[in-house]
């Protein structure tokens, strides 16, 4: 069954998949109320990460890049629908399962980009360096994600 508010969004499916909406942005029930849909917040974004999601609401795409935290998508947006004085958001990175670390395959691509260090690989010995995130040291950027091979890397919820 399909609720009200993925109705309004255009999501007759109702398994669709939770979006991230720009950093800044309000709880989900008042940005989708507040959210005229312009796009200014995705024409501002340098990084262009921001993109039209179901509904015609923005999301980001992290397949694209990752956010520097420029504050552009909130500035310029005339419906209130970013916070003013907050933190970005709170996501961190979330390492599945099927990382290649986890699976006995050498692979650091996402520590490489990590400017945080929230992303580290102990030694092994005799073995595959061990995989660990720090969710205190993570931005949720997102630089992460377009670099792993396997898409093993989401975001989601602190």
């Amino acid at each position: 069954m399909v609720s009200r508010r993925q109705l309004l969004r255009g999501q007759f499916n109702a398994h669709t998949q939770n979006e991230i909406r720009p950093p800044w942005a309000k709880d989900e029930a008042l940005f989708i109320d507040l959210c005229s849909r312009c796009g200014d917040c995705i024409t501002a974004c340098p990084e262009g990460i921001i993109s039209t999601g179901s509904g015609k609401f923005p999301t980001v795409d992290f397949r694209q890049g990752e956010c520097t935290f420029c504050h552009q998508c909130a500035e310029v947006c005339q419906h209130d629908a970013f916070h003013k004085n907050t933190g970005p958001w709170n996501i961190v990175a979330n390492i599945k399962d099927n990382c290649l670390s986890k699976i006995g395959v050498i692979c650091q691509s996402c520590a490489e980009v990590c400017d945080h260090r929230a992303i580290k690989f102990e030694l092994q010995v005799g073995g595959v360096p061990s995989i660990s995130l720090d969710t205190q040291q993570c931005t949720g950027c997102g630089a992460c994600i377009h670099t792993c091979p396997k898409n093993a890397i989401t975001l989601i919820q602190k």
